[in-house]
């Protein structure tokens, strides 16, 4: 599929995709929205067993287009249903590992987009800013659900509701995000992350990624539960007898993601 605003490239297992609006440091507007939401069915082609996203430019996403958000009355929260809800859970719902390399700037709900990934690593150049009590309005696209989760809830409000600026190694030192790299070397580490994870088992990772999601809302016995039974379908698969096959004969595991 051709985008506008987007690019999509396919490699070694891995789906790159790359945000192309760099003019307006990619912000989204309808176009761009619906054509990340697409670009993420397509990565869920089982070819696809890993995913790398990406800005274009220097930032990584300003987050909703405000200029077009604002061109005329609309219900803001349909708006938050329809173009950054299926965002978050589309992420969350992919049955494969995402890796997100923000490039530059991830302001408003740029930022949370990039929290709903699995893996997130950063330029130094790179910042996160939670920019909307600056206008008036709350954190999105999952925000407020992941923040507190991932820095505690003292610093999450703080960060929030004081709209302030976090750096690559702020965000590294805080439990926000997993690494930063020299600008030069973010997209070289991260394709070598998603190229690393896109030869593991897939349906392993998927399930692991399951577990996660069911661990932010359950209690220990439901999440113990949770770990069994997903314990028992990981082992039914295809890569578990691989990887056991290779650890009695002391080779190196080839996993196919089945």
């Amino acid at each position: 599929m051709a985008y506008q605003h987007l690019l999509y490239q396919f490699a070694g297992g891995v789906a790159t995709i790359t945000l192309n609006r760099p003019e307006v440091l990619n912000s989204f507007n309808e176009v761009m929205n619906l054509e990340l939401r697409n670009a993420i069915e397509q990565a869920a082609d089982p070819s696809v067993r890993a995913v790398l996203l990406t800005g274009s430019g220097r930032g990584f996403s300003a987050g909703q287009d405000l200029a077009e958000a604002t061109a005329q009355p609309q219900n803001i929260a349909e708006l938050v249903r329809r173009k950054w809800t299926p965002l978050a859970l589309g992420i969350r719902n992919l049955e494969k590992p995402v890796v997100c390399a923000v490039n530059g700037v991830a302001a408003g709900a740029g930022a949370n987009l990039a929290l709903c990934c699995d893996i997130v690593l950063a330029a130094e150049s790179a910042s996160f800013i939670q920019s909307f009590a600056k206008i008036g309005l709350i954190p999105d696209t999952g925000g407020t659900f992941a923040l507190p989760r991932l820095v505690g809830l003292a610093r999450a409000t703080a960060l929030m509701m004081l709209a302030e600026k976090v750096s690559a190694a702020q965000a590294v030192a805080m439990g926000l995000i997993y690494k930063s790299y020299p600008d030069m070397e973010l997209l070289k580490a991260a394709h070598e992350l998603a190229s690393y994870l896109a030869t593991q088992p897939t349906r392993g990772l998927w399930l692991t990624k399951q577990a996660l999601n069911r661990a932010m809302t359950n209690d220990l016995a439901d999440q113990l539960e949770v770990e069994a039974m997903l314990q028992q379908e990981a082992s039914a698969s295809a890569d578990f007898a691989e990887g056991v096959a290779a650890f009695l004969a002391k080779r190196k595991p080839t996993f196919t993601g089945n």
